[in-house]
């Protein structure tokens, strides 16, 4: 076995052994991981700077010594002077490998941009925000009635507006003199009045009339990506949306490797929160730039989170999280000033609002979910299922909801697969396999042509096909399933078995080609047999977790699934209902909500009463805890079958009959084993 350090990549996943002395921006090459550079490496354009992370990272089984890469040349000292490098990076085209690490690569050094999908999805909300613009005529002071500005400004509020008190921070208090001055004591006023009792809170004065509105941040902040809504506080109209990598994907892909990651290394909880809060505020400040909107005009923030990362946005080590009872800090709903999270890029005195979590596991990400579909407010039963690393599901009516989280891990966004990668331009997110010649066809990201149209090479020349991406990947199992190349127990035949030669062997096992590149120097993209085990893995413990709810509810079937989430969205109900992922029901009964948990954070944002209506709402969603349920372990191995061991799918039997077909490893033909039976596809 190999002594030489090494190397994992994150957000990709890609690992490999370097000699000791190899530059990092060397070994992301011969990886494929996605590292820019365009000056050849001489240290000057900056496009390949990377952050190593250090301390034990139990997930990879590695430690990171602080002397794992090279120490600072002087090129870097160079460059650093001239242009400034952000705390923490080194250029990859001059650090040096030394010994194990663990290398982030963020979104900015990326050639292929990864794409955020979790663009604001249309919805009609009642518009009642929590900030508002009063426009105010105040008395000018007199010697023979001394009174201070802002209770003459609390007096005009209270005659004009019947906004009887307000407060007002240091900050705010020493702009007010000024501005009435300065507007011959006629002044527009931001209030935030909270929808619990208590005073307004004076955010922010203008002289005279100010005409340039206010605006809000709706901010999902997920383990993997966090997406951001620039919203209008008047109209509702979402100005811009955007979204990057979260940071934190550089201490481990799923929450609990976050948790451990805190557990073996004093201080990584400090680490984490630091580079969340940095994110979000180079997050706001793209948005403000792209959108022309002032910082200062960007009043207020609303923020759904799961456990894990609600936690770390407020600064409270997650550990408790990591280890049963799962026990949060709190639960409640928060409202307190953006400057306790260190956020800059918005007004001084704007306020935060956080929804209220559910469970240590089903956080306030599933409240916005929650508040978004209403699944309590249908007669039919709903399951509604957020995909993502950790997925949240919801079960019910009008008489009762269930909720449960399920640890799906980060399969489903390409991460642990062979040539998986995150959502970016060149990336296959979408296959179709021909059930009698078994060729594929494909669609990668930003192409809308498939891979066997006219046109397609010339439009795929400047991206190239790059991997595949967690919706292709998902379609991709689904169509071997459908085109007889995999059998119900997840085992890829042979050449021989199949009857296609894109089956080529890989040690005892098989894989299926779909794109072969190699001979130009492109990449071999292929769905491998530990590629099928990962995404059996994740839906096995997504469909465990729908189970339970139906056990609790006591039904064998459910009216209507909705999929929820960045990645729900561009999953084909088809192929979820054949990989598995989702229980049998009638395909036009299976829909996207789109991003239901921005969607969510929108509502509470654009509606104040929105907040104290999910508030009530989660305190009467029952809780269902998959970690010490035991028939969840029984229906996570029924549901590591291709679609299922033992429920039945009448629904997908009707529209897509798959192979009856079986094979075993380790038989007559080269590892593959024997072909037993076949139906015609």
């Amino acid at each position: 076995m190999s002594t030489d350090p090494l190397v994992i990549f994150t957000p990709s996943g890609k690992r490999g052994r370097f000699v000791v002395g190899t530059p990092v921006l060397t070994a992301a090459r011969k990886l494929g991981v996605d590292l820019d550079s365009v000056c050849g490496g001489r240290g000057i354009c900056s496009k390949c700077q990377i952050t190593p992370s250090y301390g034990e990272f139990s997930k990879h089984g590695v430690t990171v010594a602080p002397d794992a890469l090279s120490p600072w040349n002087a090129v870097e000292e160079r460059y650093d002077s001239k242009r400034g490098l952000k705390s923490g990076r080194r250029l990859g085209c001059q650090a040096t490998i030394q010994r194990d690490v663990v290398i982030d690569v963020p979104a900015e050094s990326q050639v292929h941009r990864q794409v955020v999908r979790k663009a604001a999805s249309a919805r009609v909300i009642e518009m009642d925000p929590a900030t508002r613009l009063y426009y105010v005529e105040v008395e000018e002071p007199d010697m023979h009635e001394p009174t201070g500005d802002l209770e003459r400004l609390e007096r005009a509020l209270e005659a004009q507006w019947d906004i009887p008190e307000i407060k007002a921070d240091l900050a705010t208090l020493a702009r007010l003199q000024p501005v009435l001055r300065k507007g011959n004591w006629k002044i527009t006023v931001a209030l935030h009045k909270s929808h619990l009792p208590g005073a307004h809170h004076l955010i922010d004065v203008w002289p005279g009339l100010h005409e340039d509105g206010l605006y809000g941040l709706a901010i999902d902040l997920g383990s993997t990506t966090i997406a951001a809504h620039l919203t209008d506080l008047a109209t509702g109209e979402v100005k811009a949306s955007s979204g990057i990598m979260n940071p934190q994907i550089r201490f481990g892909e799923d929450l609990m490797s976050r948790v451990s990651y805190v557990m073996m290394n004093p201080g990584g909880d400090v680490e984490m929160t630091q580079a969340v809060r940095e994110a979000l505020d180079t997050l706001i400040r793209e948005l403000a730039a792209e959108t022309g909107v002032a910082e200062r005009l960007i009043v207020e923030a609303v923020f759904v989170c799961n456990p894990v990362m609600h936690h770390l946005l407020l600064g409270i080590d997650p550990l408790e999280l990591g280890q049963a009872p799962f026990a949060l800090a709190t639960s409640d709903s928060l409202s307190f000033p953006a400057r306790d999270l260190d956020l800059t890029a918005l007004n001084s005195s704007a306020q935060v609002y956080i929804l209220p979590c559910i469970a240590g596991h089903v956080g306030a990400d599933a409240a916005a979910v929650a508040l978004s579909e209403e699944p309590g407010k249908r007669e039919d039963l709903s399951l509604i299922v957020d995909v993502g690393t950790n997925a949240e599901i919801f079960l019910g009516n009008s008489t009762r909801v269930l909720a449960c989280s399920s640890p799906t891990g980060p399969a489903f966004e390409g991460a642990q697969i062979s040539s998986g990668q995150r959502a970016a331009p060149g990336a296959i997110e979408a296959i179709r396999i021909d059930p009698r010649t078994r060729e594929p066809r494909f669609r990668v990201i930003g192409c809308e042509l498939w891979s066997d149209e006219d046109g397609f090479a010339a439009a795929t020349a400047a991206t190239g096909i790059t991997g595949i991406c967690g919706s292709g990947i998902i379609e991709a199992v689904a169509e071997m399933r459908m085109a007889g190349l995999l059998d119900p127990s997840g085992l890829i035949g042979s050449a021989a078995q199949t009857g296609t030669s894109r089956n080529i062997p890989e040690g005892r096992t098989h894989s299926y080609v779909i794109h072969d590149a190699s001979a130009d120097g492109g990449p071999l993209i292929t769905v491998t047999q530990g590629d099928i085990r990962a995404i059996q893995l994740a839906k096995s413990a997504l469909y465990a977790g729908s189970r339970l709810l139906m056990d609790e509810m006591g039904v064998d079937q459910v009216d209507r699934v909705v999929l929820a989430g960045a990645f729900g969205a561009h999953i084909s109900p088809l192929h979820a209902m054949v990989l598995g992922m989702i229980p049998d029901v009638p395909l036009d009964q299976v829909t996207s909500a789109g991003n239901a948990a921005g969607t969510g954070a929108r509502i509470a944002l654009c509606n104040v009463a929105a907040r104290a209506e999910i508030e009530a709402t989660v305190r009467n969603v029952v809780k269902v805890e998959t970690a010490i349920e035991p028939k969840f372990q029984e229906h996570f191995v029924n549901a590591n079958a291709i679609p299922h061991a033992t429920d039945p799918f009448p629904n997908l039997s009707a529209i897509a009959p798959l192979p009856d077909v079986s094979f075993n490893s380790g038989g007559e033909d080269g590892g593959g084993g024997r072909r037993r039976r076949r139906r015609s596809s």
